[in-house]
């Protein structure tokens, strides 16, 4: 509680050092409207009309309950693959039977293609949430899975040994070697499977769904409507650049405020 306290108050110090990352965003809408200038709005509208689409899209209810549901699909499936994928890390990363054991496993599922595992779950599930969220899933899990078994294959064990000397309590090992030692190698896996899962299901809603953003996305696509698929894609890295920068940064600024 007294660490959720603190980022809540550390909140505006946290915005006030994103200039840098504001002004990069600036940079690259400065590009985006170079590229309108040479190639024309077909090919790519200027970042006013596509901002000007999004604030349009957001007034319509249909687009808000897409989003919503586009939204939920990525949590649950993210939230599955995060549950699983480091509890099964943690495990294998503890015993090293089942550490070799599940290494041609994860190669299987990396080599696989996110593309197949949409065909794939389309033949077994039909069109739906089933198909979106496991194809979420499985081509989330193996980051995290990675992830897991590298941090507990990697906790030193003479530190673990001098604790063990001064009868430090195992709450007190838990709070200042293992969950620091963990969260600096699961944090990274969970913001790249937190990426992969949003490009994924909005793959998959294209490929599989008749609603959320990618079966919006597939509609402006027909209609070679480019501005309203670019204020789609806008939408969507924001929601991610939302939730990693202003809710999961500030969290991982805090619990790593150790290495400081």
């Amino acid at each position: 509680m007294k660490t959720i306290f603190k980022i809540i108050k550390d909140f505006p110090w946290f915005l006030w050092s994103g200039w840098g990352s504001i002004a990069s965003i600036f940079l690259f809408l400065a590009f985006w409207d170079m590229g309108n200038q040479l190639y024309g709005d077909l090919i790519l509208p200027s970042p006013k009309e596509v901002i000007s689409t999004m604030i349009t899209l957001f007034t319509q209810q249909d687009f808000i309950d897409n989003l919503l549901l586009t939204i939920k699909r990525g949590i649950m499936g993210f939230g599955v693959s995060l549950t699983i994928g480091t509890m099964m890390g943690l495990i294998a990363g503890y015993f090293t039977t089942a550490s070799i054991m599940s290494r041609p496993i994860v190669t299987i599922l990396v080599g696989i293609p996110p593309i197949a595992w949409i065909v794939l779950a389309m033949i077994w599930f039909g069109f739906g949430d089933m198909t979106v969220m496991f194809t979420v899933i499985i081509a989330s899990f193996p980051i995290v899975f990675v992830g897991a078994l590298q941090g507990s294959r990697t906790l030193e064990g003479d530190l673990k040994e001098m604790m063990d000397s001064f009868h430090i309590s195992f709450w007190q090992k838990c709070k200042d070697l293992y969950f620091p030692h963990l969260f600096s190698y699961l944090f990274p896996s969970w913001v790249s499977a937190l990426g992969m899962s949003w490009k994924i299901v909005i793959m998959a809603e294209l490929l599989s769904a008749n609603d959320g953003i990618g079966a919006s996305l597939a509609i402006a696509r027909s209609h070679l409507d480019t501005p309203t698929a670019l204020a789609l894609v806008t939408t969507m890295v924001g929601v991610l650049l939302f939730v990693e920068y202003i809710i999961l940064e500030p969290i991982k600024k805090e619990v790593e405020s150790w290495r400081d």
